[in-house]
């Protein structure tokens, strides 16, 4: 239950707009202002000269409206969620620039051209209120799922409003019940009742800026009387509750998240006691009916028997709420493997194994006392492939989608044991022919075997001249599995460019030891694999330091900051996206305080070692380095935008080459809708493909 908060606020969820005093200690502390006066024009002064240096070129144009032709399509594949009888999408284009909600039937979806029938249409409404809200998802009450809850973020921030909307009437429910803009949320218990976990007033916030208190609202009644479920500590990450409301099996949880992959699990009981399931805070614990799984990201003993990290185990939830210790081993990890998911249907468990970073399913069906294995049929021999029940309380049947790189995502209906139904195909919108994907291993700097992904023209000249883009992340326990970039390829790869992906520690390739390995004290390990990679690379004569570029963004955006600081001499031009950068201030700004599980806590000693890491700290204005971009958004109430700009602004001023940009509206993922996303890529790539020798560069 913790994973799926753990997850949004990883990947990634919200501004604080209060001024900040200056620190003597830095000169640039006046650019965390978020939306002061003077930051703002800093902001767009800068924005400016990036527009003027970037912008302004036929190739960016060319470029920007390649992307945006992307993004509009009406060719990409509607993804759909099943709720009652009908196949739910929220969808924008060129027409849609904000979004619609909008539903249709099986028969129609398997149509060239479903026809779709409009629920909400969020330009409409944001022309009606005055608003720029951006869509963060609806709740909807089941068995009739006829009441939701919709949650609106005002210029894509994590911060949100809740709603109340009927779907009868396609309407907003008057009287109905509503959150004010806060980090948090509602979840349905019955029509008349719902948890919430907001910003109640003064303490009722954690010090990362999330819930900390959770009450149970009744409709009809302010939210001031609701009754006090749970309350966490000022120093835990994200308090939540939910209601599972499968058929017979109907329970009601809270959830605290402490930290990443650090949470407990309470059973609501009759009478509203809260029964803590029994199992270390590292492990990841869900119910499904009468299955109580453990994902385990640390050894665990039970009853005389070590588990090993990266296991996944299961047991029979009410015998175990009772006392009884007894569990199966569904999945153990081995030097290759890991787990990368598993997915519940009817009768049926379905794994998904990472296997050197390519994923395999496999399907697990349980008997009396033992669960019997078999191979997945019609699933894809290379690519990232992903499966989720359709309607796991009625059918075994699957959504499954596959990609890589150079092969456009498909997504097909599975019955388990049949081959796949091929429901959508997206077009290729690059040409690929004459590319090929390949893996290698580089070597750390301690003798870790490092994988990357490389796709290239299959008669590359290997003479070190290839403009070469590297990416990566390298943290929160995230894989970067080979996916199909449509933008990526007609940007980058239709250009003749070298694309790679480096699966570096930090990461989840390897599971929660990979993870692990690059925690705290270990950071540089993360930042050694990377710099590893570039070296092979340039070694291998892919390519060479005046044409390698780096990108990366939030925790990659740290990533490359290091790329910058600590290794220079090996890019010859880097892109740092909405990232952190100044490390002995990360964990007051915004939700930075809900990281320190991964990166230490800088008012401690462990400021010795988060020194070293530290962009905006190893900074030093006596050296030379590679030409950098900074992106950010005004609106990342996430990441806050002071550390690009703090960075920016210090670099600048000792005479660096130096791109600024900050979009305004946009939250963590930088943009609001497709032209401003279409924009920032754009400015990226150009960026980059100018400063590494590109054949085009003008």
């Amino acid at each position: 239950m913790s994973k799926i908060v753990s997850a949004c606020l990883a990947a990634g969820m919200f501004a604080s707009g209060a001024a900040m005093a200056a620190d003597n200690a830095d000169p640039y502390q006046w650019l965390e202002e978020v939306s002061g006066e003077q930051a703002l024009d800093w902001v767009k002064a800068r924005n400016a000269q990036a527009e003027a240096r970037l912008a302004t070129t036929p190739a960016f144009a060319q470029t920007e409206t390649a992307i945006r032709e992307v993004l509009d399509s009406d060719a990409r594949i509607p993804g759909v969620y099943k709720m009652g009888g009908y196949y739910y999408n929220f969808w924008k284009d060129k027409n849609n620039a904000r979004g619609i909600w909008r539903r249709t039937t099986l028969a129609e979806y398997r149509k060239a051209e479903p026809a779709w029938e409009t629920l909400l249409d969020l330009d409409a409404l944001n022309k009606a209120e005055g608003e720029n809200w951006v869509w963060h998802g609806a709740n909807c009450l089941r068995p009739a799922y006829e009441r939701c809850l919709i949650a609106l973020s005002r210029g894509g921030a994590d911060a949100d409003v809740t709603r109340e909307f009927n779907l009868a009437t396609k309407s907003w429910v008057e009287d109905g019940f509503y959150r004010a803009e806060a980090k948090g949320g509602l979840a349905w218990i019955d029509q008349d009742n719902v948890f919430v976990y907001t910003d109640f007033g003064d303490g009722s916030m954690t010090t990362s800026g999330y819930p900390r208190v959770v009450k149970q609202w009744t409709r009809g009644t302010p939210m001031a009387s609701a009754r006090v479920v749970y309350e966490g500590q000022a120093d835990d990450m994200y308090i939540a509750a939910m209601h599972d409301d499968t058929p017979g099996f109907a329970r009601s949880f809270v959830s605290r998240t402490l930290a990443f992959y650090n949470n407990e699990l309470y059973l609501i009981a009759d009478g509203g006691q809260l029964q803590k399931i029994d199992a270390p805070n590292s492990a990841e614990k869900s119910v499904f009916r009468n299955w109580l799984t453990f994902e385990l990201r640390e050894p665990w003993t039970i009853a005389g028997t070590q588990y090993p990290a990266g296991s996944l185990l299961v047991t029979d939830f009410n015998a175990w709420m009772a006392g009884q210790r007894q569990v199966q081993v569904l999945f153990t990890p081995t030097d290759t493997t890991s787990l990368a998911g598993f997915t519940w249907t009817n009768s049926h468990l379905v794994l998904n194994v990472l296997d050197d970073v390519k994923n395999r399913l496999e399907v697990l069906t349980p008997g009396q006392g033992s669960w019997s294995r078999a191979p997945f049929v019609g699933a894809p021999s290379f690519g990232t492939i992903s499966v989720g029940a359709v309607d796991r309380d009625e059918s075994d049947a699957l959504w499954m989608t596959a990609a890589d790189y150079l092969t456009p995502s498909t997504l097909s209906l599975v019955q388990i044991g049949q081959p796949p139904e091929v429901l959508k195909s997206m077009p290729a919108f690059f040409d690929a022919e004459g590319k090929v994907i390949n893996q290698h291993f580089a070597t750390s700097a301690d003798g870790t075997r490092v994988p990357y992904f490389i796709v290239h023209d299959k008669d590359i000249t290997l003479d070190g001249s290839n403009p070469t883009l590297l990416y990566g992340y390298g943290g929160f326990e995230i894989s970067l599995t080979p996916g199909y970039s449509a933008s990526m390829g007609r940007a980058w790869l239709a250009q003749g460019g070298v694309y790679v992906v480096a699966n570096i520690r930090g990461g989840g390739e390897y599971g929660p030891r990979w993870h692990q390995a690059a925690l705290k004290a270990n950071r540089h390990k993360a930042y050694e694999d990377f710099a590893a990679v570039a070296r092979d690379l340039i070694a291998r004569k892919v390519t060479s330091p005046q044409h390698l570029g780096v990108q990366g963004g939030s925790n990659g955006g740290l990533l490359t900051g290091n790329m910058l600081t600590q290794y220079p001499e090996l890019f010859g031009a880097v892109v740092v996206q909405v990232p952190l950068l100044d490390m002995q201030r990360y964990h007051k700004l915004l939700a930075g305080a809900s990281w320190m599980a991964e990166y230490g806590n800088p008012d401690t000693s462990d400021w010795e070692f988060i020194r070293t890491f530290s962009p905006y700290h190893l900074f030093d204005a006596a050296k030379d380095y590679p030409p950098v971009l900074f992106t950010t958004s005004t609106r990342d109430d996430r990441v806050h935008p002071g550390h690009a700009r703090k960075m920016a602004a210090k670099m600048i001023e000792a005479g660096k080459d130096v791109t600024y940009y900050e979009n305004i509206e946009g939250g963590h993922g930088g943009a609001a809708n497709n032209a401003q996303a279409a924009h920032m890529q754009a400015l990226a790539y150009r960026f980059l493909w100018e400063r590494l020798g590109g054949s085009q560069a003008e």
